[in-house]
């Protein structure tokens, strides 16, 4: 039976996705345009569960109507160390996607604007556990080239058109909605656009559909599991799976990858924090996990769960889910 919601859900955020790529036709081509819409849905997203966080804590300590995105950036100040503690990162009330947006279409250096948010934004995790979790999250969003326009004014036009694009998809509460609005953005706009940038999209996405049936097999039984463990894990859509199939909380402790592809291991981070994944539930590395393999001294992962583009021989005694290009199989190595 098919899901109406999902799908008219699905067709509205893809709708809305076309008039972002309609008002940039011409000057971002499709592979860029990819990065800049999800970094700028990032960011969007960020500031909303930051501010949600902060404004849902005083309101239950007896302030009724706090809206963290009216305060001074003074008195903000106060909550910096307590939110880079709990969320791993910090953002001014100046800074928020909702106020940048307000004033984006008077400000002439809007582009320089977003770049200083952007690195203050990393710069807030720096010597804390989740400086590696935040590092180069904002390196595929470059505001100052040429892609955007020729000139400083044509850039910040086409910011504002791209900050207005973002805001005006109706995502709500993620939780609420019965897709995974982030990951059907990242598979619809690789969808669009991978073929006409010469690149394979099986590369950098997996349907979610695949995922979903692959992470079931890999927990058959299970109700929880230690943890998860996708050695080519491209923007982490198997690791994510997990945490919807078995719930998060029942992922004990956490989820890992490794991918050498610095985009998508970029967009792989940014997926685990929109899916609400703590920068202490989740270590990407990013290396060849062939010739430099980051995990070999953790506790034995429980479930490891990949897809790959050929078979390898895999030397791990647990339940192994994979794919290849021509076959989908289970795969249970019962000795090292």
């Amino acid at each position: 039976m098919i899901d109406n919601k999902k799908e008219q859900e699905r067709a509205e955020l893809h709708r809305t996705i076309w008039g972002i790529a309609n008002d940039l036709r011409g000057s971002v081509d499709g592979w860029d345009f990819k990065n800049y819409v999800l970094v700028m849905l990032f960011y969007r997203y960020i500031s909303e569960n930051l501010t949600n966080y902060i404004n849902a804590g005083e309101r239950e300590a007896g302030t009724p109507d706090f809206d963290y995105t009216k305060l001074s950036d003074e008195e903000a100040e106060v909550a910096r160390d307590d939110m880079v503690q709990t969320k791993g990162f910090f953002i001014l009330p100046s800074q928020l996607f909702c106020n940048v947006l307000e004033r984006a279409d008077t400000d002439e250096n809007l582009n320089e604007t977003l770049e200083a948010i952007f690195r203050s934004i990393e710069s807030s995790a720096q010597g804390c556990e989740s400086e590696d979790d935040f590092k180069g999250l904002f390196d595929d969003f470059d505001v100052n080239s040429n892609k955007l326009g020729g000139t400083v004014a044509k850039r910040n036009e086409r910011l504002v058109k791209l900050m207005n694009g973002i805001v005006s998809m109706q995502l709500g509460d993620y939780k609420d909605n019965t897709i995974d609005a982030f990951g059907d953005a990242y598979e619809f706009l690789m969808g669009m656009y991978a073929s006409n940038a010469g690149k394979s999209g099986g590369e950098y996405y997996t349907p979610q559909e695949v995922s979903e049936l692959l992470t079931r097999l890999a927990v058959v039984g299970k109700t929880e599991v230690n943890k998860v463990y996708d050695p080519a894990c491209g923007s982490g859509s198997l690791l994510l799976k997990a945490a919807k199939v078995l719930g998060k909380d029942k992922v004990r402790q956490g989820f890992f990858g490794q991918e050498i592809n610095i985009t998508t291991y970029n967009l792989c981070r940014i997926n685990m924090f929109l899916h609400d994944i703590d920068y202490d539930k989740f270590d990407i590395a990013h290396e060849d996990t062939l010739v430099e393999p980051q995990h070999w001294d953790d506790e034995p992962f429980e479930v490891i769960v990949s897809i790959i583009w050929t078979k390898i021989q895999c030397v791990f005694n647990v339940p192994i889910v994979s794919i290849t290009l021509d076959r989908l199989f289970v795969h249970y190595q019962e000795n090292i």
